[in-house]
């Protein structure tokens, strides 16, 4: 008995529904990748996650900044920062500029302040503690490297990007044999 591809069942709207899920899921990984790794990487920017609610309404926990290095002088009352609590350890903050005072050796300090805070931060901080000015921020992403963990993370996103690529080449090669096997069926009638 042979079967021609008339025989075949013909994709049912359960099976268009699969797979315009999995194309939205690999579009918002990719999305996401990009957002979160690939763009930072670009600009010389780093990510971090905000963790708590000392700059909320605009940053609230969960919130992915990216910040770019920028030189002390192009720091700005207004300007949100992220800086280390003590200069070469890793813990940072992300607070927003107050204040901007000259020292005697003409150095800038900044005074800063969460957003949801009523007071300012205590010390002053100096230009060496600055990681630099957020450059753009994505609510909710951050969770997602946190669950992940830094050390992981790089491999976690090459292995991620790997597979959905895997994935996205396997759906366009399905697709094209799909349109090959219509078209000899057309050609043979």
């Amino acid at each position: 008995m042979t079967t021609t591809t008339t025989d075949r069942r013909r994709p049912t709207a359960l099976w268009w529904a699969g797979q315009a899920l999995a194309w939205v899921v690999i579009l918002v990984a990719a999305s996401a990748v990009t957002v979160g790794v690939l763009i930072p990487r670009i600009g010389g920017a780093t990510p971090y996650t905000i963790l708590t609610g000392s700059m909320q309404p605009k940053y609230p926990p969960g919130t992915l900044v990216v910040v770019k290095p920028t030189p002390a002088e192009e720091i700005g009352i207004g300007s949100v920062i992220t800086y280390q609590l003590t200069s070469g350890e890793p813990t940072v903050v992300t607070h927003r500029v107050v204040a901007v005072a000259l020292g005697s050796d003409g150095q800038p300090s900044f005074t800063t302040r969460g957003d949801a805070n009523s007071a300012d931060d205590l010390a002053p901080v100096q230009p060496v503690q600055i990681r630099g000015v957020v450059w753009y921020s994505v609510p909710g992403l951050g969770w997602m490297g946190n669950a992940i963990g830094q050390e992981r993370r790089n491999t976690a996103v090459y292995v991620v990007a790997g597979g959905l690529g895997l994935y996205a080449a396997w759906m366009f090669g399905g697709a094209l044999r799909g349109r090959v096997s219509r078209r000899r069926t057309e050609s043979d009638r």
